[in-house]
């Protein structure tokens, strides 16, 4: 009895074995199966929008075509936070626009998830800004954060009447709330659209790009510096700059100011008055935002630049675009003692070797300087970089405009500047910037 009972308890025994043996065998079947052929559409979601966020958005539309799972992520809001719309009449140019179906679902279905718009309006047709207004006056449901009106080839939303515009552009004034960052350059934005942003996001607005705005005055621009503390850049024509709107950014309830860039443009030679600011608010201004990055275009001719340089101005990047006398260039080594970057499109035939010396002596924190059609002696450039020395990281100079001389050959030149700037150097046969 015993040695029966025994078998069978063997016999139970070895049928457990086998059953807990093939239970494991079977897991192990499943898990090979699903490893050998996956379910692409049940792919995680969030896996899914992690790849769409790295494709051309035809490309995303294509592969939203794939399945129902994908199609429901090409619609998900985190893609449509960003969006740039590009406009262009097909008719008459090749270049690519955001195709007029796609414009209308994003209205129909994303206006509300936009976040970080751009409209880049491609050529210079009144119809692609009439189009890129039209479509500003449907976002009734957005919150923009951030706006840019881009015209790549003038004039574009400046062909615009002007209430059409505004009245679009009010429109996501009004509704976002909290919009902190703005560019608006060549645009017939005016003052009382101006006050229509500061009621509704005064405390959020940071970055204001608005050069080339003929219809805004300085004081449509100082109202924005009095309610809009929080305003970190800021880029304007020369005209909307006044000692007012410069006190303004230095009052003890603003912010810092990180950059502000200013473009001095004559549209009509010997007709533009160029006003004077006080040193004194410049002096309150850089008490008050040490750090700022003072950037200056200028695009004068020679008899315009009377009111300039004519004392110490704390500007750090500093551009002429047009021919600059020696005498301007003189006067910049002499007020300009926090410059960083110097770029000269051009100055005649008169050698700059005693201005550029200058300029080394004086502005000790030079570290990038370009020269084109600006004539210097072989002997005089070397000096100006050994002057600066390593701290040069940018160094721009046509070969054609060195003039050799005893001490120096264009062979010999190349090496003797390496040398002073602790690497490779050589002339640029065209300017680089």
């Amino acid at each position: 009895m015993k040695r029966g009972r025994k078998t069978n308890e063997a016999n139970s025994s070895s049928s457990e074995d086998r059953t807990e043996k093939e239970s494991k065998r079977h897991k192990v079947e499943k898990k090979t199966t699903v490893v050998q052929s996956p379910d692409w559409a049940n792919l995680l979601q969030d896996i899914i929008l992690q790849v769409f966020q790295y494709l051309p958005l035809l490309d995303r539309a294509h592969a939203s075509q794939v399945c129902r799972s994908w199609n429901q992520v090409f619609h998900m809001p985190d893609l449509w936070r960003c969006f740039e719309f590009e406009l262009n009449q097909p008719a008459t140019s090749n270049l690519r626009t955001t195709h007029p179906e796609l414009i209308k679902q994003i209205i129909k279905r994303h206006s509300n998830h936009l976040q970080y718009v751009s409209f880049k309006v491609v050529d210079s047709s009144k119809e692609s800004a009439e189009a890129a207004c039209d479509i500003l006056s449907q976002l009734v449901n957005c919150s923009l954060k951030t706006l840019g009106l881009i015209s790549t080839a003038r004039p574009s939303f400046m062909d615009l009447p002007k209430s059409h515009f505004i009245s679009a552009l009010t429109v996501v004034f009004v509704n976002s709330k909290s919009l902190s960052s703005l560019k608006i350059d060549d645009t017939p934005v005016d003052d009382p659209s101006l006050k229509v942003l500061v009621a509704n996001n005064s405390d959020t607005l940071k970055l204001l790009k608005m050069s080339s705005c003929p219809h805004v005055s300085p004081a449509g621009i100082l109202c924005v510096a009095d309610q809009c503390h929080g305003l970190r850049e800021l880029a304007l024509n020369y005209h909307l700059l006044s000692d007012e709107l410069l006190l303004a950014l230095s009052s003890e309830k603003h912010v810092r100011l990180e950059h502000l860039r200013i473009d001095v443009v004559s549209e009509n030679p010997g007709q533009t008055q160029f006003h004077t600011i006080q040193k004194s608010s410049w002096d309150a201004f850089i008490k008050h935002s040490p750090k700022v990055n003072l950037v200056m275009y200028f695009f004068l001719y020679e008899e315009e630049f009377d009111p300039f340089f004519r004392y110490e101005i704390p500007v750090t990047h500093l551009y002429f675009g047009r021919s600059v006398s020696k005498d301007v260039l003189g006067r910049v080594g002499m007020t300009c003692p926090r410059l960083v970057e110097l770029v000269v499109c051009a100055n005649g035939l008169r050698p700059l070797d005693e201005e550029l010396i200058c300029i080394a002596e004086r502005c000790k924190y030079l570290s990038a300087v370009g020269l084109g059609e600006c004539e210097v002696s072989c002997s005089a450039f070397v000096e100006f970089v050994k002057m600066c020395g390593g701290r040069l990281s940018q160094l721009s100079i046509m070969e054609e405009v060195l003039i050799p001389d005893q001490k120096y050959s264009l062979e010999q030149i190349h090496w003797e500047v390496s040398k002073h700037l602790g690497r490779v150097w050589f002339p640029d046969m065209m300017p680089t910037w």
